[in-house]
């Protein structure tokens, strides 16, 4: 929930329990006043009683009055007063109405007599009816009236905000174009606005010099490596090495080899992490798939790895470099992990590509299998693969899946999340 929409919620809410609140505070008030009113009337009307038994008589009420007189005999007179709630049945109406009793006991005419006034509150209920209509309404429309200007205003207030949010999505920072500043009404959020300002300027300029850094030292350390490899290659083919000093040679070679594989795997990852490689075109990636099991061919029949296909027509569009890289991990990681006469079968359909191969051990840690560094029993690769072939799903918006099925490793990609 939006924090504009969350505000008016809680607000609009407030408005009406504490609304309903008063409005019943003023009901009970208002009844309480006329309650007080009628006892002082009936009081009133039991002293007309009183007075009127002095000339021989019973008081009786005019007619258009929404008053009742009872008298009932009783032994003896007893001093109390007894007010209350009752409902009675208006000859004049021909209804039951609500209405407030006065009971006492006095003597009339020299013979106790117990008095009982009820005054009708149909009359004095209407009036409350009304009261509240009149002073209610007005409110509950100035309510309305507030909670829309206060929305209007609080609009206009967080405008400016969702911009700012807006402009913080665009912002990329392989673009050329700084964070786009945004016009505050409010000193909080200008003050908001300079900081994001400062901080997108500062991560801008971080990135560039660790951008810089990371292909200077990558180039720099290509040229001493490939020298080493290049000595060390010319000392193997020399004549003049022993058994011992040939294996030690060897080894250096190997380990010289797999350091530049390291550094060119790890300023991939660079450039992939920093989306450098953002040209899109189609791509026919069931054409790709059969140039690359081409490629591969001479590797597969040299270990006799049997290789079954099912490639249905699949375009995408994504970076040719990355899909090329992710298809080579692909096939490298099939083919490294299997074993000597094994199988691989690949799948392809307009959704997903699916790799599966056997090898020598069983279900690797799908949770960590994609981690950087992280390597199988036994692998002689730098860790890097996989992790690559994850980094470049992500930047496309690819599903990758790891599972063991059947005695196969299968690595599922799923296109359709692009």
């Amino acid at each position: 929930m939006k924090l504009f929409s969350k505000y008016n919620r809680i607000l609009i809410l407030i408005s009406f329990v504490g609304l309903l609140v008063i409005g019943l505070l003023f009901y009970q008030m208002l009844i309480f006043y006329l309650n007080r009113q009628l006892d002082h009337d009936m009081v009133e009307e039991v002293m007309e009683v009183k007075e009127y038994s002095v000339k021989g008589k019973f008081y009786t009420p005019h007619e258009f009055e929404d008053l009742v007189v009872q008298y009932k005999p009783i032994e003896k007179v007893r001093s109390y007063s007894q007010y209350g709630d009752t409902l009675f049945y208006n000859s004049l109406k021909h209804q039951n109405e609500h209405a407030r009793f006065l009971r006492t006991e006095m003597m009339l005419d020299g013979e106790p007599y117990q008095i009982t006034v009820i005054a009708s509150k149909m009359e004095r209920q209407e009036q409350i009816k009304n009261i509240c209509l009149i002073i209610l309404l007005p409110v509950c429309i100035l309510l309305i009236v507030v909670l829309l200007v206060n929305r209007m205003l609080l609009k206009k207030i967080w405008d400016p905000f969702s911009q700012m949010l807006k402009n913080i999505n665009d912002f990329n920072i392989n673009h050329d174009k700084p964070y786009r500043s945004v016009d505050m009404p409010v000193e909080e959020f200008k003050q908001l606005n300079q900081v994001l300002i400062d901080l997108s300027g500062k991560v801008k300029k971080d990135y560039e010099e660790i951008k810089l850094f990371t292909e200077n030292a990558s180039h720099e350390m290509m040229t001493p490596l490939a020298v080493i490899n290049s000595r060390l290659d010319n000392m193997l083919q020399s004549s003049n090495l022993d058994t011992k000093e040939g294996e030690m040679l060897s080894e250096l070679y190997q380990a010289t080899s797999r350091l530049t594989r390291l550094n060119q795997s790890l300023l991939l990852l660079v450039k992939i992490d920093h989306n450098l490689l953002q040209e899109h075109e189609d791509i026919d990636l069931c054409q790709l798939i059969q140039e690359k099991t081409h490629y591969f061919h001479e590797l597969l029949q040299e270990r006799s790895i049997q290789l079954k296909t099912t490639l249905l027509p699949s375009r995408i569009i994504a970076n040719r470099q990355l899909i090329e890289i992710l298809i080579n991990n692909l096939f490298s990681n099939v083919i490294r992990h299997n074993y000597e006469k094994g199988s691989i079968e690949i799948y392809l359909d307009s959704n997903q590509i699916i790799f599966a191969n056997t090898a020598h051990h069983g279900a690797l840690d799908a949770e960590k299998i994609f981690d950087r560094f992280y390597k199988g029993i036994a692998s002689e690769g730098t860790g890097l693969g996989l992790a690559i072939l994850k980094q470049i799903c992500i930047r496309q918006h690819y599903l990758l899946n790891y599972t063991y099925q059947h005695n196969l490793h299968t690595f599922i990609i799923t296109f359709n999340n692009q």
